[in-house]
């Protein structure tokens, strides 16, 4: 059995899917009660309290570890969750980190996270890391916005970063949960090229077919519009990425390419995808 953590989210809902369609027994775990894929198991748990993970391990030969917003935060002890892993059994942990540990390893939360992923490396389990960049998905904060005013309102509209589909995340985590090959493996994933907010606002009007204006933020409004769902902290560490990349962060990785063996999905195609949201 394959555990699945943040099973409703961009990433964990293909991911389940996914894992299903490939004959696997899956347990999804999410906050929230939810619908998932037909034959997979759904089990309510809070990560910040990993002893009411137990239930879901029980039985589980890998987990797929998708840390939620409030445990980025300065304080939080996700370690505990591994430890809960390696005590009911689990084998083989994949865990969703980021690039910015990386690129940026002095970030407050680059740091937490990676002590994460250091204490999986020696939990004595089997594991994968992958470290993504920005999320096209996260082009899903416009919607309402889109929706009502077919207005995009972004920081940096014209500071652009290999934004990679969480579609791709998902097939790489599987590959990673289901071959051993890629064991010991740390992938760091992005999409094929460099795209900016004000050409993300472009392609979203294409696949809307009508004209989208693109809104300039400043740093300090974005993040007060970030800070409501997520700490402060992350808050920054992502406004200062995606307001000054550096050459790491541009650079567009062939990880997704090697594990997959095609290339990966560009920004186009997860708004074809998800056009519904902004109409």
């Amino acid at each position: 059995m394959i555990v699945v953590t943040g099973a409703t989210g961009n990433v964990g809902r293909p991911l389940t899917r996914a894992l299903a369609e490939a004959g696997e027994q899956v347990t999804a775990v999410s906050r929230h009660a939810a619908r998932v894929p037909d034959g997979v198991r759904h089990v309510v748990a809070d990560l910040a309290e990993p002893a009411g993970l137990r239930p879901a391990l029980d039985g589980a030969k890998s987990l797929f570890l998708l840390l939620s917003g409030d445990l980025h935060a300065v304080g939080a002890n996700p370690a505990d969750i591994i430890g809960e892993a390696a005590a009911s059994g689990v084998r083989r942990v994949v865990l969703l980190s980021s690039l910015g540990v990386v690129t940026r390893p002095f970030g407050t939360t680059r740091i937490a996270l990676r002590a994460l992923e250091d204490t999986l490396r020696d939990s004595g389990l089997e594991w994968a890391i992958l470290r993504p960049g920005g999320f096209a998905s996260n082009a899903l904060w416009w919607a309402d916005s889109v929706r009502a005013q077919r207005v995009v309102a972004a920081p940096f509209g014209d500071v652009g970063l290999p934004i990679i589909d969480p579609a791709d995340i998902a097939e790489v985590a599987a590959a990673c949960l289901l071959d051993d090959r890629h064991a010991g493996g740390a992938y760091e994933l992005t999409g094929p090229e460099v795209i900016t907010p004000r050409e993300q606002t472009a392609a979203i009007a294409a696949a809307l077919g009508s004209p989208v204006r693109f809104q300039e933020l400043t740093r300090e409004e974005a993040k007060a519009g970030m800070v409501r769902g997520m700490p402060a902290e992350l808050a920054d560490d992502t406004l200062d990425i995606i307001g000054a990349p550096s050459p790491a962060e541009l650079r567009v990785s062939p990880d997704v390419q090697h594990v997959l063996d095609r290339a990966p999905r560009p920004f186009t195609d997860w708004v074809a995808r998800n056009v519904a949201a902004f109409r």
